[in-house]
Protein backbone atom coordinates (compact mmCIF):
# COMPACT_ATOMS: atom_id res chain seq x y z
CA UNK A 1 0.00 0.00 0.00
CA UNK A 2 1.11 3.53 -0.67
CA UNK A 3 1.47 5.90 2.08
CA UNK A 4 -1.30 8.40 -0.64
CA UNK A 5 -3.22 5.36 -0.13
CA UNK A 6 -3.03 4.74 3.61
CA UNK A 7 -3.62 8.56 4.40
CA UNK A 8 -7.18 8.16 2.58
CA UNK A 9 -10.37 7.46 4.42
CA UNK A 10 -13.31 5.70 3.12
CA UNK A 11 -14.96 9.37 2.55
CA UNK A 12 -11.89 10.45 0.44
CA UNK A 13 -12.03 10.28 -3.41
CA UNK A 14 -9.16 10.54 -6.08
CA UNK A 15 -9.14 13.43 -8.46
CA UNK A 16 -7.42 13.06 -11.54
CA UNK A 17 -9.07 15.46 -14.71
CA UNK A 18 -12.00 15.98 -12.33
CA UNK A 19 -14.50 15.50 -15.26
CA UNK A 20 -17.22 13.68 -13.20
CA UNK A 21 -16.22 14.36 -9.80
CA UNK A 22 -16.39 18.09 -10.50
CA UNK A 23 -20.21 17.60 -11.47
CA UNK A 24 -20.37 15.71 -8.71
CA UNK A 25 -19.48 18.45 -6.04
CA UNK A 26 -21.04 21.20 -7.59
CA UNK A 27 -24.62 19.01 -7.13
CA UNK A 28 -23.75 18.17 -3.58
CA UNK A 29 -23.67 14.34 -4.39
CA UNK A 30 -19.87 14.57 -3.46
CA UNK A 31 -18.40 15.90 -0.41
CA UNK A 32 -15.89 14.43 1.01
CA UNK A 33 -12.30 15.23 1.15
CA UNK A 34 -10.60 15.07 -2.14
CA UNK A 35 -7.06 13.86 -3.08
CA UNK A 36 -5.48 15.20 -6.53
CA UNK A 37 -3.61 13.16 -8.10
CA UNK A 38 -0.26 13.74 -9.62
CA UNK A 39 -0.43 12.32 -13.58
CA UNK A 40 2.45 10.06 -13.35
CA UNK A 41 1.26 6.85 -15.76
CA UNK A 42 -0.21 8.64 -18.49
CA UNK A 43 1.99 6.76 -21.55
CA UNK A 44 1.27 4.40 -23.88
CA UNK A 45 4.01 1.43 -23.89
CA UNK A 46 4.67 -1.19 -25.96
CA UNK A 47 6.26 -4.31 -25.38
CA UNK A 48 8.61 -6.67 -27.93
CA UNK A 49 5.68 -8.63 -28.68
CA UNK A 50 3.51 -6.43 -29.96
CA UNK A 51 0.90 -6.11 -27.30
CA UNK A 52 0.18 -2.30 -25.21
CA UNK A 53 0.08 -1.11 -21.19
CA UNK A 54 -1.45 2.32 -21.09
CA UNK A 55 -1.46 3.96 -18.45
CA UNK A 56 -4.09 4.98 -16.43
CA UNK A 57 -3.12 9.03 -16.78
CA UNK A 58 -3.63 8.75 -20.41
CA UNK A 59 -6.56 10.75 -21.92
CA UNK A 60 -9.15 9.28 -23.75
CA UNK A 61 -8.06 11.88 -26.83
CA UNK A 62 -4.89 10.67 -26.90
CA UNK A 63 -5.86 6.72 -27.10
CA UNK A 64 -8.24 7.72 -30.24
CA UNK A 65 -5.93 9.46 -31.73
CA UNK A 66 -3.09 7.38 -31.15
CA UNK A 67 -2.25 5.58 -34.86
CA UNK A 68 -0.72 2.38 -33.42
CA UNK A 69 -3.67 1.78 -30.88
CA UNK A 70 -5.74 2.48 -34.17
CA UNK A 71 -4.10 0.49 -35.96
CA UNK A 72 -3.37 -3.10 -33.29
CA UNK A 73 -6.94 -2.30 -31.19
CA UNK A 74 -9.22 -0.46 -33.44
CA UNK A 75 -12.22 -0.78 -31.19
CA UNK A 76 -10.37 0.32 -28.18
CA UNK A 77 -9.71 3.90 -30.46
CA UNK A 78 -13.40 3.89 -31.82
CA UNK A 79 -15.08 3.48 -28.36
CA UNK A 80 -12.83 6.12 -27.37
CA UNK A 81 -13.34 8.46 -30.00
CA UNK A 82 -17.00 7.58 -29.61
CA UNK A 83 -17.51 8.84 -26.11
CA UNK A 84 -18.48 12.04 -24.58
CA UNK A 85 -17.25 15.06 -26.67
CA UNK A 86 -13.62 16.81 -27.59
CA UNK A 87 -13.24 18.83 -24.72
CA UNK A 88 -14.04 15.87 -22.62
CA UNK A 89 -11.76 13.41 -24.47
CA UNK A 90 -9.14 15.72 -24.12
CA UNK A 91 -9.07 16.30 -20.19
CA UNK A 92 -10.61 12.79 -19.04
CA UNK A 93 -8.81 9.72 -18.25
CA UNK A 94 -8.34 6.04 -18.85
CA UNK A 95 -8.99 5.36 -14.97
CA UNK A 96 -10.96 7.94 -13.97
CA UNK A 97 -13.53 6.23 -17.41
CA UNK A 98 -12.73 3.10 -15.60
CA UNK A 99 -13.77 4.22 -12.08
CA UNK A 100 -16.99 7.01 -12.88
CA UNK A 101 -19.35 6.72 -10.87
CA UNK A 102 -23.21 6.08 -12.01
CA UNK A 103 -24.98 8.55 -14.56
CA UNK A 104 -28.32 7.64 -12.81
CA UNK A 105 -30.84 10.64 -12.02
CA UNK A 106 -31.77 9.69 -8.57
CA UNK A 107 -28.07 9.20 -8.07
CA UNK A 108 -27.09 12.17 -8.88
CA UNK A 109 -30.14 14.14 -6.86
CA UNK A 110 -28.61 15.26 -3.85
CA UNK A 111 -31.66 14.85 -2.19
CA UNK A 112 -32.48 11.07 -2.71
CA UNK A 113 -30.74 8.38 -1.29
CA UNK A 114 -30.15 5.47 -3.41
CA UNK A 115 -28.79 2.57 -3.12
CA UNK A 116 -25.20 4.03 -3.91
CA UNK A 117 -25.34 6.33 -0.91
CA UNK A 118 -26.21 4.18 1.67
CA UNK A 119 -30.25 4.11 0.76
CA UNK A 120 -32.29 0.84 1.49
CA UNK A 121 -33.42 0.74 -2.32
CA UNK A 122 -33.03 1.49 -5.92
CA UNK A 123 -35.67 4.37 -6.42
CA UNK A 124 -35.44 3.65 -10.32
CA UNK A 125 -37.24 0.66 -10.50
CA UNK A 126 -40.53 1.95 -9.03
CA UNK A 127 -39.75 5.86 -10.97
CA UNK A 128 -38.20 6.59 -14.27
CA UNK A 129 -35.98 4.06 -15.27
CA UNK A 130 -35.87 5.33 -19.42
CA UNK A 131 -32.83 4.98 -19.83
CA UNK A 132 -31.81 2.27 -17.40
CA UNK A 133 -30.91 -1.77 -17.41
CA UNK A 134 -32.23 -4.28 -20.37
CA UNK A 135 -30.27 -6.77 -17.98
CA UNK A 136 -31.64 -6.97 -14.63
CA UNK A 137 -28.39 -8.37 -12.29
CA UNK A 138 -29.29 -7.18 -8.84
CA UNK A 139 -30.89 -4.64 -6.38
CA UNK A 140 -29.65 -1.18 -8.64
CA UNK A 141 -30.74 -0.96 -12.31
CA UNK A 142 -28.58 1.91 -13.26
CA UNK A 143 -26.65 0.69 -16.53
CA UNK A 144 -22.74 1.29 -16.01
CA UNK A 145 -21.38 4.31 -17.83
CA UNK A 146 -17.96 3.59 -18.65
CA UNK A 147 -17.64 2.95 -22.56
CA UNK A 148 -13.94 1.63 -22.00
CA UNK A 149 -14.65 -0.55 -19.58
CA UNK A 150 -16.82 -2.09 -22.40
CA UNK A 151 -14.86 -2.02 -24.74
CA UNK A 152 -11.79 -3.12 -22.78
CA UNK A 153 -13.99 -6.49 -21.81
CA UNK A 154 -13.70 -7.28 -25.18
CA UNK A 155 -10.34 -7.20 -25.89
CA UNK A 156 -9.72 -9.13 -21.83
CA UNK A 157 -7.58 -6.76 -20.83
CA UNK A 158 -6.51 -6.29 -16.89
CA UNK A 159 -5.97 -4.04 -14.89
CA UNK A 160 -3.57 -3.41 -12.36
CA UNK A 161 -3.93 -0.79 -9.19
CA UNK A 162 -1.38 0.16 -6.59
CA UNK A 163 -2.57 -2.69 -4.69
CA UNK A 164 -3.18 -5.82 -6.94
CA UNK A 165 -2.61 -6.70 -10.40
CA UNK A 166 -4.01 -8.70 -13.31
CA UNK A 167 -7.53 -7.91 -12.88
CA UNK A 168 -10.12 -8.52 -15.35
CA UNK A 169 -13.04 -5.76 -16.08
CA UNK A 170 -15.31 -8.10 -14.24
CA UNK A 171 -12.52 -8.49 -11.21
CA UNK A 172 -12.82 -4.85 -11.13
CA UNK A 173 -16.18 -4.27 -11.55
CA UNK A 174 -18.21 -6.80 -10.06
CA UNK A 175 -20.64 -8.64 -12.04
CA UNK A 176 -23.47 -6.63 -11.00
CA UNK A 177 -24.95 -7.79 -7.84
CA UNK A 178 -23.81 -5.30 -5.74
CA UNK A 179 -25.82 -2.42 -6.19
CA UNK A 180 -24.05 -0.08 -3.60
CA UNK A 181 -20.68 0.15 -5.69
CA UNK A 182 -19.91 1.13 -9.15
CA UNK A 183 -16.67 -1.17 -8.68
CA UNK A 184 -14.83 -2.95 -6.20
CA UNK A 185 -11.64 -0.92 -5.90
CA UNK A 186 -11.03 -0.52 -2.38
CA UNK A 187 -10.83 2.91 -0.14
CA UNK A 188 -7.55 4.55 -1.42
CA UNK A 189 -6.88 1.85 -3.94
CA UNK A 190 -5.88 3.36 -7.28
CA UNK A 191 -6.04 2.41 -10.79
CA UNK A 192 -2.59 2.44 -12.66
CA UNK A 193 -2.49 1.01 -16.10
CA UNK A 194 -4.17 -1.04 -18.48
CA UNK A 195 -2.82 -3.97 -19.99
CA UNK A 196 -3.72 -4.70 -23.28
CA UNK A 197 -3.46 -8.51 -24.93
CA UNK A 198 -0.76 -9.40 -27.96
CA UNK A 199 -2.94 -8.61 -31.06
CA UNK A 200 -4.38 -11.52 -33.67
CA UNK A 201 -3.04 -11.58 -36.77
CA UNK A 202 -5.91 -10.31 -39.67
CA UNK A 203 -7.93 -9.22 -36.51
CA UNK A 204 -10.65 -6.64 -37.22
CA UNK A 205 -13.01 -4.83 -34.68
CA UNK A 206 -15.98 -2.44 -34.69
CA UNK A 207 -17.50 -0.39 -32.57
CA UNK A 208 -21.23 1.54 -32.51
CA UNK A 209 -23.40 3.08 -30.30
CA UNK A 210 -27.34 3.78 -30.32
CA UNK A 211 -28.00 7.53 -28.36
CA UNK A 212 -30.87 9.64 -27.55
CA UNK A 213 -29.36 12.55 -29.37
CA UNK A 214 -27.40 12.98 -32.06
CA UNK A 215 -23.92 14.26 -30.41
CA UNK A 216 -22.70 14.07 -26.83
CA UNK A 217 -24.95 11.74 -24.70
CA UNK A 218 -24.18 8.06 -22.54
CA UNK A 219 -24.70 5.81 -25.09
CA UNK A 220 -28.62 3.54 -24.74
CA UNK A 221 -26.42 1.01 -26.19
CA UNK A 222 -22.96 0.31 -27.36
CA UNK A 223 -21.35 -2.69 -28.75
CA UNK A 224 -17.84 -3.45 -29.06
CA UNK A 225 -16.73 -6.84 -31.12
CA UNK A 226 -13.61 -8.14 -32.60
CA UNK A 227 -13.13 -11.28 -34.93
CA UNK A 228 -10.30 -13.28 -37.01
CA UNK A 229 -11.88 -13.67 -40.13
CA UNK A 230 -10.14 -16.95 -41.79
CA UNK A 231 -11.44 -17.98 -45.08
CA UNK A 232 -14.42 -16.74 -44.82
CA UNK A 233 -15.00 -18.00 -41.24
CA UNK A 234 -15.06 -16.17 -37.76
CA UNK A 235 -12.88 -16.86 -35.21
CA UNK A 236 -11.96 -15.65 -31.85
CA UNK A 237 -15.28 -14.13 -31.64
CA UNK A 238 -15.58 -11.37 -28.65
CA UNK A 239 -18.39 -9.38 -27.95
CA UNK A 240 -19.38 -6.79 -25.57
CA UNK A 241 -22.06 -4.62 -24.42
CA UNK A 242 -22.65 -1.23 -22.54
CA UNK A 243 -25.10 0.80 -21.48
CA UNK A 244 -27.55 -2.29 -20.87
CA UNK A 245 -26.67 -3.53 -17.18
CA UNK A 246 -25.11 -2.33 -13.89
CA UNK A 247 -21.81 -3.78 -15.60
CA UNK A 248 -20.65 -4.21 -19.24
CA UNK A 249 -21.51 -7.98 -20.32
CA UNK A 250 -20.19 -9.97 -22.75
CA UNK A 251 -22.83 -11.81 -25.59
CA UNK A 252 -21.39 -15.30 -25.25
CA UNK A 253 -24.58 -16.43 -26.91
CA UNK A 254 -23.91 -14.38 -29.91
CA UNK A 255 -19.73 -15.28 -30.13
CA UNK A 256 -21.16 -19.01 -29.98
CA UNK A 257 -23.22 -18.35 -32.69
CA UNK A 258 -20.99 -16.94 -34.48
CA UNK A 259 -17.48 -19.00 -33.81
CA UNK A 260 -16.78 -21.26 -36.83
CA UNK A 261 -18.98 -19.97 -38.98
CA UNK A 262 -19.19 -18.38 -42.29
CA UNK A 263 -19.32 -14.85 -42.38
CA UNK A 264 -22.55 -14.34 -44.51
CA UNK A 265 -25.52 -12.34 -43.73
CA UNK A 266 -28.19 -14.84 -42.60
CA UNK A 267 -25.44 -16.48 -39.89
CA UNK A 268 -24.55 -13.04 -38.62
CA UNK A 269 -28.77 -12.44 -38.62
CA UNK A 270 -29.02 -15.34 -36.64
CA UNK A 271 -26.98 -14.69 -34.52
CA UNK A 272 -27.96 -11.10 -33.35
CA UNK A 273 -31.16 -12.56 -32.80
CA UNK A 274 -29.30 -14.21 -29.49
CA UNK A 275 -28.17 -10.68 -28.09
CA UNK A 276 -31.03 -10.64 -25.83
CA UNK A 277 -30.36 -14.10 -24.39
CA UNK A 278 -30.94 -13.78 -20.63
CA UNK A 279 -32.22 -10.34 -20.85
CA UNK A 280 -34.70 -9.29 -17.80
CA UNK A 281 -35.92 -5.98 -18.84
CA UNK A 282 -37.82 -3.50 -16.73
CA UNK A 283 -41.30 -2.08 -17.82
CA UNK A 284 -39.53 1.36 -19.75
CA UNK A 285 -36.77 -0.55 -21.09
CA UNK A 286 -37.65 -3.19 -23.25
CA UNK A 287 -36.81 -1.14 -26.41
CA UNK A 288 -33.64 -1.74 -25.74
CA UNK A 289 -33.64 -5.61 -26.49
CA UNK A 290 -34.49 -4.51 -30.51
CA UNK A 291 -31.50 -2.02 -30.45
CA UNK A 292 -29.14 -4.76 -29.33
CA UNK A 293 -30.50 -7.11 -31.60
CA UNK A 294 -29.77 -4.23 -34.82
CA UNK A 295 -26.47 -2.87 -33.49
CA UNK A 296 -24.51 -6.30 -32.64
CA UNK A 297 -26.22 -7.02 -36.50
CA UNK A 298 -24.46 -3.70 -38.18
CA UNK A 299 -21.16 -4.17 -35.82
CA UNK A 300 -20.89 -8.02 -37.14
CA UNK A 301 -21.49 -6.86 -40.31
CA UNK A 302 -18.93 -4.31 -40.25
CA UNK A 303 -16.71 -6.74 -39.16
CA UNK A 304 -17.38 -8.94 -42.30
CA UNK A 305 -17.05 -6.27 -45.04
Amino acid sequence: MSPLSATMDAASEFRAAGTDISERRRSGVSRGPIVDLAAISGTIEWAADGSARIGAFTTIAAIAADARIRDAYPGIAAAAQGLATPQIRHLATLGGNLAQRSRCWYFRNPQIDCLKKGGSDCPARSGNHLYHAAFDLGPCVAPHPSTMAMALLAYDATVATDRRNRLSIPDLLGDGGNGAADHLLAPGEKIEAIALPLPQASERAHYKRAISRTYAEWPLVEICARAVLSGGTFRNVRIAAGGIAPVPLRLTACEAALEGKPATAEIVAQAAQLATSGAKPLPMTGYKLELMVGLVRDVVEGLAK
